[in-house]
């Protein structure tokens, strides 16, 4: 599984046209850059609203087989997807991407609230099954859990070639997340990671305005994303680092400095650490936007876009945030139609108390 490029193409956040359908177009021009600058991990998943099918479009059709990686990933929800639903999912990505077989191949998503469902349904099993068929070539999971589930699985499946975890800088020392203990572990294990949210889903491409300072003030003329990405790319023992690209201009960027990787220095890191605490002392909702809370909600209620509203009204007194709210809750739920029903608490990958921070935001109404 040798990669001397560390820069993975992630295929969740691509850019959309103005009907919300992928721009394949533009994603063709940045597979071409990544591809002429020598990366060649291209992540997708299952779940992905129509990314396999664009990347079929955008590299699959246009590069041979063998000058790339491509990653998917089986998905099981506690909640919705049962035992034939989940199996049959690598016959679907396969004809999505329009490939033979898939490199990467990734039990995804575990979490405390379905790591169960995969165990029920044999799909630690299934998948080996798949690797021994040649369908896939290396088999591992992506993990959203605390680091004695993550020692737990390593130890039950040793299967499992890498892990893919969320790392950044932000997380490192959230007890939600716990960055540092969970890439820890893989390394005592002797587990390759792929790092995913390393920019923590576009939020540190933007931090908050205490963070920009920090940054501005070395005057390096390194985009604030930049500082993300290198500080995850610096960890020791990683197969890829993950980046959501959402734009050729994100493109190039990443590729200004991951082509020609240099990890941070003891002084950046030490700049990091300001960054870090200026963001424990912050309140700001910590919403990646990956919308898995909103698949299963009752009353259709846009978690993200409201969680969105609450941190702009934050950081900008003269937002006019009952205007914001009715135009991201048009035509769907409120704050106010929560239930309470949990699955959006038990979907999210960040652990936020969603049910909680809405009951706050029932305020814009």
């Amino acid at each position: 599984m040798a990669n001397n490029k560390k820069l993975g193409f992630g295929l969740m956040r691509l850019p959309k046209l103005e009907n919300g359908e992928i721009d394949v177009e533009q994603v063709k021009e940045m597979v071409d850059l990544f591809m002429e600058s020598g990366h060649t991990y291209f992540d997708t998943a299952y779940a992905y609203p129509g990314s396999e099918e664009a990347i079929r479009q955008a590299l699959v059709e246009r590069y041979p087989r063998d000058s790339y990686t491509l990653a998917t990933k089986l998905m099981v929800q506690a909640t919705g997807i049962d035992e034939e639903q989940a199996k049959g999912e690598i016959e679907v990505s396969l004809k999505r991407a329009g490939v033979e077989y898939f490199d990467y191949y990734l039990v995804h998503a575990i979490q405390r609230s379905n790591y169960e469902k995969y165990e029920e349904y044999g799909i630690w099993d299934f998948v080996k099954g798949l690797k021994e068929k040649g369908i896939v070539k290396h088999i591992g999971f992506s993990f959203h859990a605390d680091p004695e589930l993550l020692e737990e699985l390593l130890k039950k499946h040793p299967e499992a070639e890498f892990v893919q975890l969320q790392i950044n800088y932000a997380d490192w020392e959230n007890p939600g997340v716990q960055s540092r203990r969970n890439l820890e572990i893989c390394q005592k294990y002797g587990k390759p990671v792929n790092i995913m949210e390393p920019i923590k889903g576009g939020i540190l491409a933007d931090p908050i305005d205490s963070v920009k300072a920090i940054f501005d003030r070395e005057k390096s003329g390194m985009s604030y994303a930049s500082w993300a990405l290198r500080f995850a790319a610096s960890q020791e023992g990683l197969l890829a680092v993950l980046s959501g690209m959402s734009s050729v201009e994100q493109m190039k960027d990443n590729l200004s400095y991951m082509t020609d990787f240099v990890p941070l220095s003891e002084h950046e890191l030490e700049v990091i650490k300001e960054a870090q605490d200026a963001i424990a002392k912050d309140q700001s909702i910590a919403c990646t936007a990956c919308h898995y809370c909103t698949k299963g909600c009752p009353n259709d209620i846009p978690i993200p876009e409201i969680f969105a509203v609450e941190n702009r009204k934050k950081g900008s007194p003269e937002f006019r945030t009952k205007r914001e709210y009715s135009i991201v809750t048009a035509n769907r739920g409120k704050a106010s139609d929560c239930v309470q029903c949990g699955q959006c608490e038990e979907a999210c990958p960040q652990h936020l108390p969603i049910i909680e921070l809405l009951e706050r935001c029932r305020a814009f109404e």
